[in-house]
């Protein structure tokens, strides 16, 4: 019986950390800082998101998509 109940126990948490709105502590994504009334210059500066997708420039990244960091260039 104990081990029976320590399997109900692992599968339910691994049901809970599976489902789809389970969040990813390591995400580089901060939707709470997506403004997309905003306005951005139209300058081309790449920059590459810490989520491994170029964007025009920085306040592309930030600003419509919630990158939190990002490096200067395209990404590879």
């Amino acid at each position: 019986m104990n081990l029976f109940l320590k399997t109900c126990v692992f599968l339910a948490i691994l049901v809970i950390s599976c489902s789809p709105d389970a969040k990813i502590e390591d995400s580089c994504i901060d939707e709470s800082i997506i403004d997309e009334l905003s306005f951005c210059i139209e300058i081309y500066q790449p920059v590459c998101g810490c989520d491994g997708v170029t964007y025009p420039n920085s306040c592309y990244a930030t600003t419509f998509n919630g990158v939190t960091s990002y490096t200067n260039g395209t990404c590879n």
